[in-house]
């Protein structure tokens, strides 16, 4: 293993350091909980919107932390749900008066966190709510997961709850808008390489030089099949079919469309996935309101890309074109 690395233990603290030292007006990080928070939350006039996981999926969801997004964000170590006491004490730091709504990925061992972590705040008497996000079409199951993942679609209900919440929405006005946009959003993926965690120093998986697989998870969860390498067009096409006949998308939708990288695929590469979903959707009625092409939440080192798919109305797109200011990028 080749990687920017002192000890695998500190891997996740050490990032959280640099993210806060790069960032020093806008972001503070509370070493005890692995928290990330925006320097002025919590504020009395909005709900604060928290996100946690595991870590490995960066810029999800450590570096989206800043106005018109998250408030803060508790992640675990790599691939790894943080602790519930982690996000107990996250949630008491940013309460505020409007309340707080915890965006959780949909996997076993982050329902169980944030839950726990639900129940102890209400305890303690803090207005709190809870939403899941299960994007993923590659599989309906897996032993990370009760139900469908959570993947890069998460972004989208991210950025339309975060833009609500800075315009002053309520805690119930904003689950009604996060379940409505992950209700249209429709996400699938497909791997050339594993990744390498730095605990484990090795390949998380094993895959062909001549295999990829589609449907892949984030933290690399088989898909619906592996399959011989080929084309840019072929791949993308099957990621694209089986997103669009999920909703199912249609003629005269509009749309918002990502192409995401995994973490070890060239932009260049991504560009020319987009190209061609941008092509085939235009073949079919759909048109594109918004494109995404970019890292977004990737799962470590991993070559390969997922495309979602975002059913636009006029509420969403607002939403989404709302300004915001984070670590990573203005999204």
């Amino acid at each position: 293993m080749k990687k920017f690395v002192n000890d695998p233990k500190n891997f996740v603290p050490e990032m959280l350091q640099g993210i806060a030292l790069a960032n020093p007006d806008t972001l503070a990080y509370v070493p005890e909980y692995n928290l990330i928070m925006r320097k002025d939350a919590p504020r009395d006039d909005k709900v604060s919107i928290i996100q946690g996981s595991g870590s490995g999926h960066e810029p999800a969801h450590v570096m989206t932390v800043g106005r018109g997004m998250l408030d803060g964000a508790c992640p675990g170590d790599v691939f790894a749900a943080p602790p519930a006491h982690y996000v107990y004490e996250t949630a008491k730091t940013l309460a505020s008066p409007k309340g707080v709504l915890l965006l959780v990925n949909n996997y076993t061992g982050d329902r169980m966190a944030f839950e726990m972590a639900q129940e102890m705040a209400e305890a303690d008497g803090i207005k709190i709510r809870i939403l899941f996000i299960n994007d993923d079409v590659a599989v309906e199951d897996s032993t990370f997961t009760v139900g469908r993942r959570g993947v890069a679609g998460n972004f989208f209900v991210m950025k339309a709850v975060g833009a609500a919440a800075e315009a002053g929405a309520e805690l119930e006005e904003l689950v009604r808008i996060g379940e409505k946009v992950n209700a249209r959003t429709r996400t699938m993926g497909a791997a050339l390489t594993a990744c390498t965690p730095p605990a484990k120093g090795s390949a998380l998986f094993e895959l062909g030089a001549d295999e990829i697989e589609m449907g892949v998870g984030i933290h690399g969860e088989p898909g619906r099949r592996r399959a011989p390498m080929t084309t840019a067009n072929d791949i993308i096409d099957e990621l694209l079919e089986s997103v669009v006949e999920d909703l199912p998308f249609t003629g005269g939708d509009r749309v918002a469309l990502m192409i995401n990288g995994l973490g070890g695929t060239p932009v260049s590469e991504l560009y020319v996935l987009y190209g061609r979903a941008h092509g085939q959707l235009a073949a079919k009625g759909i048109a594109v309101g918004r494109s995404y092409v970019g890292e977004y939440c990737t799962s470590l080192d991993m070559a390969g890309a997922s495309v979602t798919l975002v059913q636009l109305d006029e509420e969403i797109e607002v939403l989404l074109a709302a300004p915001a200011e984070i670590a990573a990028r203005i999204f």
